[in-house]
């Protein structure tokens, strides 16, 4: 460490530099030097924040190298530090980075806890770019586990925020595993329609195709049986890989195993079988079990397609023993992790402390915006067909005029008692249901949703809590000026999204508004007059 203390301009440089690295915000993450600058700089600047998020990067490059289990530790290490000590960022960025390291691991449910824990810990004032990332990274995770409709959500409500920020890099990862999703699934036409979005998207950007979108394309490429073109895309994305300068460990061997797959479909065998020993010789060489389990497979296709049976049957036995070994590593390596995770009480109870948190308004106490983009989609997803969800958006009238004549004080203590009345609204009653949630949007205005309930029912609830705030009394927060509230309910139909069901309870709500206030309009009725409920 120098003597000299470094001046503030270079510790801002190096915190420019770190967060241009950090969540990926351009086409690859940190490379080898990068890192060891930025950890030479931490210490330099005895920054003990900035040293613990490079270390971070520097496991995320151990993983992208192909170090899983050390990367694996690191990250774990970090992960109890930012939980016991923070800050919220290095926290949900640990979780992030987990969620990709168990999913190589083939925990896909610790992947997917991860991925939630990171998005839910998100601050809310972080780069678009960042928050569509985390989105990404969850929407992988769902689809992975067998939540296509919930991962499609995310995706587009990832691509939504890298569209805001002007991020091709991240619109592009967006539309990149979207595709690769619904290639997996068998949804061939839809991956195709998704894909060229994506190529029309980097030609109007002037932004090239990168190694792992090419080598999404010749997947589907192969599933439309257009093989030829897709021998021609694959070789695109290993040559693609081999330009770049930060390189992932596992991009070379699954390139290859496109590019043999491709080959053995359009009748070159032996074409095939050169590609696939190049793969074998990666994969042994780097101790990738992974890899040469589907090697084996792979060589059983070959055998079998020149009329090799009995080899064939031969390598399918080996691919078996192969995939058998893998789980039962993968197995091993899991249960030490939850065995590790079993003695981290503390860990836990503070992510617990810290998700809850994130998702409720601090002055209310009400849920927030966070929450409802978390729960509503999958509310919406497990619907059952004849199941009634009712969404009211609630906005106090004239609350303006409270922070205007009164003080924002006033205003503040008028949202606190208000919302107790929003949530008995969303809580009481025998025919309440678990579902059923009050959240603060922001300002004055409040969704409330309800299911469990029927429409009448649910029309009554809110209808009571108009009475309930109309006929309060107020006058030792804003003196003898009226409180009323306004509110517009929509009801979930078959195809709705979030944003198509909280759009038309908007226009409800701003048709009461424009009716005289103190209403609530009904989605497929008329508004009710303000008269005692």
């Amino acid at each position: 460490m120098s003597s000299v203390a470094p001046r503030d301009a270079d510790r801002d440089d190096v915190y420019g530099a770190l967060l241009a690295l950090e969540d990926w915000p351009g086409w690859g993450g940190a490379s080898e030097s990068e890192v060891l600058e930025l950890t030479s700089a931490a210490h330099e600047l005895a920054d003990t924040e900035l040293l613990w998020r490079v270390r971070l990067l520097s496991a995320e490059l151990m993983a992208r190298q192909g170090d899983i289990v050390e990367a694996l530790k690191l990250q774990q290490e970090i992960n109890e530090h930012a939980a016991a000590n923070g800050p919220a960022r290095l926290l949900a960025r640990s979780h992030q980075t987990l969620t990709s390291t168990f999913r190589e691991l083939g925990d896909l449910a610790a992947s997917l806890e991860h991925a939630v824990k990171a998005v839910e810990l998100l601050e809310e004032d972080a780069p678009l770019s960042v928050r569509s990332l985390y989105l990404v990274r969850l929407a992988d995770a769902l689809d992975e586990c067998g939540s296509p409709l919930e991962a499609r959500a995310r995706y587009e409500q990832a691509e939504h925020l890298a569209v805001r920020d002007g991020n091709i890099a991240r619109q592009v990862s967006c539309l990149n595993n979207r595709a690769y999703g619904e290639y997996l699934v068998g949804d061939i036409e839809a991956a195709e329609a998704t894909i060229n979005r994506l190529v029309e998207v980097c030609r109007v950007a002037g932004a090239p195709l990168r190694h792992n979108t090419l080598d999404t394309i010749a997947r589907i490429q192969i599933a439309a049986g257009r093989y030829e073109e897709a021998i021609s895309t694959a070789h695109q994305a290993i040559e693609a890989y081999w330009n770049q300068q930060v390189r992932e460990a596992m991009s070379p061997p699954e390139f290859l195993l496109t590019l043999v797959l491709a080959q053995r479909k359009s009748g070159d065998l032996d074409a095939a079988q050169g590609s696939l020993d190049e793969c074998r010789s990666i994969g042994t060489d780097r101790g990738m079990a992974s890899v040469l389990a589907r090697v084996e497979e792979e060589q059983a296709e070959l055998h079998a397609a020149r009329g090799e049976f009995e080899q064939a049957f031969d390598r399918l036995k080996a691919f078996h023993a192969a995939e058998k070994a893998l789980i039962s590593e993968q197995r091993a390596t899991q249960a030490n992790l939850r065995l590790a995770l079993l003695e981290t009480n503390e860990v836990r109870e503070e992510a617990n402390r810290l998700r809850g948190e994130a998702q409720r308004d601090p002055l209310t106490g009400l849920y927030n915006r966070r929450f409802v983009d978390e729960t509503v989609p999958g509310m919406l997803a497990g619907r059952a067909p004849d199941q009634v969800i009712a969404a009211a958006m609630v906005d106090l009238d004239n609350f303006k005029r409270v922070n205007d004549t009164y003080s924002h004080a006033a205003g503040d203590e008028l949202l606190v008692e208000v919302a107790q009345l929003l949530t008995l609204a969303a809580s009481s009653g025998e025919d309440s249901s678990a579902g059923s949630f009050a959240a603060r949007l922001g300002g004055e205005e409040f969704l409330i949703v309800l299911e469990g309930l029927s429409r009448a029912q649910a029309v009554q609830r809110i209808e009571d809590l108009r009475h309930a705030v109309a006929s309060a009394d107020w006058s030792s927060i804003v003196g003898d000026l009226p409180m009323t509230l306004s509110a517009g309910v929509s009801w979930v139909d078959t195809d709705d999204s979030q944003y198509t069901l909280l759009h038309r309870a908007d226009q409800l709500l701003f048709t009461a508004k424009q009716s005289g206030r103190d209403l609530v309009c009904v989605e497929g009725a008329e508004a009710r007059d303000p008269s005692p409920a």
